[in-house]
């Protein structure tokens, strides 16, 4: 079923128009890492990003859970120089959850939700110089039970980025009605990236990133906070491969995550 579902996401990819011969953007992509970048697709572009394989994990004193994603798909289409609309889905979760005090094991292997989102960039969509950009979206509760949110959320990102040179700055408020824990009904969260990126060389870069987040869930208010290293190679202009891994920073966090995956520009 994944497979099947990659060879759809390239199909709807390769049927959207090609642009003009024309000088393209740099290579502009959503992954890898914790925030959105606020530079846009070439109109008439379209880019497939996959997260080829993702591991949580989270310990508590009562129990573990490993999440694994499979085909984590990011599919991003140019609607004009500076609007793009995106179409988000997991092909596959499985998570493990282990009870630390009976050992009984449960596993849950779904589909993940849908996102809709629409950016659209405010100054310099090709991510020079000062940039900024609106970014709404909804998710939609397609994805299995474990695995996908259980209702519909919505929200606003405002990716800001300086580039200056080789180094860039990052940052990514955002502020979600974000589904309960029990899967019924909305609450607000809100937070921010903030990160630091640097060329490394014309193929390869990397960046630096810290999350907070508050979560203000009926079911207990939290405050994630995550530090995250990523790196990128793009082997030529429209494509890049890319590896990460964030480390929780508190209880209310993730432990650890890891990740891999590729973008496509067509």
């Amino acid at each position: 079923m994944m497979l099947r579902s990659i060879w759809l996401f390239a199909a709807v990819a390769a049927a959207v128009p090609a642009l003009a011969a024309e000088e393209r953007r740099d290579l502009c992509p959503d992954r890898p890492g914790l925030g959105t970048p606020a530079c846009t697709i070439d109109a008439g572009a379209v880019m497939l990003e996959v997260g080829m394989a993702g591991w949580t994990l989270d310990r508590t004193a009562d129990s573990r859970t490993d999440a694994f994603t499979f085909g984590d798909a990011l599919l991003r289409a140019g609607l004009t120089p500076s609007l793009e609309v995106q179409l988000g889905w997991t092909m596959l979760g499985h998570v493990r959850e282990r009870d630390r005090a009976t050992g009984d094991v449960t596993r849950r292997t779904r589909t993940g939700d849908v996102t809709l989102a629409l950016r659209q960039n405010l100054s310099n969509p090709d991510g020079s110089g000062f940039s900024v950009a609106l970014m709404p979206y909804a998710t939609l509760p397609l994805g299995g039970e474990g695995v996908g949110a259980g209702d519909w959320g919505a929200g606003m990102i405002v990716p800001v980025s300086f580039e200056l040179g080789a180094l860039s700055l990052g940052f990514t408020p955002h502020v979600d009605s974000a589904v309960d824990s029990d899967g019924r009904g909305r609450h607000t969260a809100y937070g921010s990236v903030a990160g630091v990126g640097v060329g490394l060389s014309d193929d390869v870069s990397m960046a630096a990133e810290v999350s907070l987040t508050r979560d203000r869930d009926p079911g207990g208010h939290t405050t994630e906070a995550l530090a995250g290293l990523s790196a990128g190679w793009q082997p030529g202009p429209d494509s890049q491969w890319d590896v990460g891994a964030n480390i929780g920073l508190n209880r209310d966090s993730p432990d650890v995550e890891l990740y891999f995956g590729y973008a496509r520009r067509f």
